[in-house]
């Protein structure tokens, strides 16, 4: 009888399709703890996006169909994650025991009054998180919202590589999943700070007590670094990113055109934790989890450890798990921060969700 209210939740693709590339990992769990089955990452040939709008829907369909073999996986279920302009999160506050029914009409009177677009043109969803601790005899619920097409863009381009979208997730909670789930938290009750940086947005996270309490992103990201490198040592931009990710750079980049932008990365993350304080009021972290396509950039992440002044530790969502022995654990080292994404959207396979 153990086994049917234990029954084992199928596994689920963590897809993350970035502005400059897409990521793609597929876990699932045993007796002893969580296995990296596969993973996959491959840049996109073109400038699809203008914002996190796409453009160019061939270039991208090209680059999932490309994941779609690397995986080599019969799996067909995958999650896929939106941010940007066009996506809402906020916590409102609403009378405890309602209806779904009263509970949805009052969310749609508040998304009317937060969502600049009308409610016809977004998608809503909600979730009541529990007794508000800071506003009596209410409960907090989750209202988030995305525009219609940056969500049906997406499922158009997965369903075309033969994936079968479950779930839509935010990018920033994607990344607070990944954070709960691979990364050990000693002390539950002290803010956990991530920061995520990627080709065109800087995120911010923050979990306290297994609960994301805080995220936020700011228009900052490498494609800044890319343009530099490109412009300065007289490269294509394609190849000087490829080169960037790959630590193949010639010449003398880190030490022309690196300081400029570590300068302003420090600044921008400065900005963000500023914002965060501010709208918490809260203290200054003591600690930051680097994720993203940043992280992956070792000289980099030595200006920041150096000129930051808060203790700086780049994630590594599959440090500790077990790997599938046919995948190259050394090229996966070096690529883990930049999964941070995908591998939070693949850890909803353990937990119940409905649709």
């Amino acid at each position: 009888m153990k086994s049917l209210f234990n029954k084992k939740l199928p596994p689920i693709v963590g897809l993350d399709i970035g502005t400059r590339q897409i990521k793609a990992v597929w876990l699932e769990q045993n007796k002893d703890g969580y296995v990296l089955q596969g993973y996959a990452c491959e840049p996109i040939t073109k400038m699809a996006f203008s914002e996190r709008d796409i453009k160019d829907y061939e270039s991208i369909s090209v680059a999932l169909k490309k994941i779609r073999k690397v995986l080599n996986t019969k799996l067909k279920a995958a999650n896929v994650a939106v941010a940007g302009t066009s996506v809402i999160s906020k916590i409102v506050y609403m009378d405890p025991d309602q209806s779904d029914f009263e509970l949805e009409n009052q969310i749609e009177i508040e998304a009317d009054s937060l969502i600049p677009f009308p409610l016809d043109e977004v998608y809503l969803d909600f979730e009541e998180l529990g007794p508000s601790p800071t506003h009596s005899g209410k409960v907090n619920v989750l209202l988030s919202a995305a525009h219609k097409d940056l969500v049906d863009s997406r499922l158009l381009l997965a369903r075309e590589a033969n994936f079968e979208p479950k779930i839509v997730d935010i990018e920033n909670y994607a990344i607070g999943n990944a954070v709960e789930f691979f990364h050990p938290i000693e002390t539950p009750d002290i803010p956990l700070c991530c920061v995520n940086v990627g080709a065109s947005l800087l995120q911010i996270c923050v979990i306290k007590n297994g609960s994301v309490i805080y995220t936020k992103e700011h228009s900052f990201g490498l494609n800044s670094l890319v343009n530099d490198i490109s412009a300065i040592h007289m490269i294509d931009r394609e190849t000087a990113e490829r080169q960037l990710l790959d630590g193949t750079l010639a010449g003398n980049w880190v030490e022309d055109t690196l300081p400029i932008f570590a300068a302003n990365l420090q600044q921008n993350i400065n900005r963000a934790l500023q914002v965060y304080m501010s709208t918490l009021h809260a203290e200054r972290p003591t600690k930051i989890l680097l994720s993203g396509g940043v992280a992956t950039i070792p000289p980099l992440v030595d200006m920041l450890k150096q000129d930051l002044g808060i203790e700086l530790n780049c994630f590594n969502p599959f440090e500790g798990m077990s790997i599938n022995p046919k995948l190259d654990s050394e090229k996966l080292e070096k690529v883990a921060p930049q999964l941070a994404i995908a591998a939070g959207l693949a850890s909803r396979s353990f937990t119940p969700w409905h649709m």
